[in-house]
């Protein structure tokens, strides 16, 4: 059984200076990964979500459902200006609503409305199937190989960057 990494080996061979190994491994992680971001934007497709929306209520529920702008920025990596246009475009939606701390009058936290939570879920319900479905290609043993081996990768890469 072939599939497109085969091609792409087949093609390359005797061309390029690769270990054909890890250029099949490499090859078929980033396509995995292109396939699984597919997934994502059909998915926020089908609840008439955009990729921004769907980031920040998710960052929102990660928190708890509530967060301060500042603290979103920093997890989106957003300058505090954009983070305010990107609140903006989702309390305008309905998505979310700003609420004036009792305590203390200058700090603001965001909150995930029903709305907003509802539509988070349905993106992480489409989302869920179909990666399922990508996994469960193989067994759950090899499931579990497969988790550890890419988390030793994970753990090797992340101690020399």
């Amino acid at each position: 059984m072939k599939d497109s990494v085969d091609r792409h080996l087949a093609r390359w061979r005797g061309k390029a200076p690769f270990d054909e190994q890890v250029e099949a491994i490499v090859t078929r992680m980033q396509v995995l990964v292109k396939h699984l971001a597919h997934t994502k934007e059909a998915a926020l497709s089908d609840v008439g979500m955009q990729d921004f929306e769907f980031e920040t209520l998710h960052r929102l529920m990660a928190r708890g459902g509530s967060a301060t702008p500042s603290e979103l920025a920093t997890d989106l990596l957003l300058s505090p200006a954009g983070m305010t246009g990107r609140l903006d475009t989702l309390e305008r939606a309905g998505l979310v609503r700003r609420v004036r701390s009792t305590e203390d009058r200058r700090r603001v936290d965001v909150e995930l409305t029903p709305k907003g939570h509802g539509l988070w879920m349905d993106a992480m319900t489409i989302r869920a199937e179909v990666e399922a479905t990508m996994v469960n290609a193989l067994t759950p043993a090899d499931q579990v190989v497969l988790n550890d081996l890419l988390k030793r990768l994970l753990v090797k890469t992340e101690a020399t960057h």
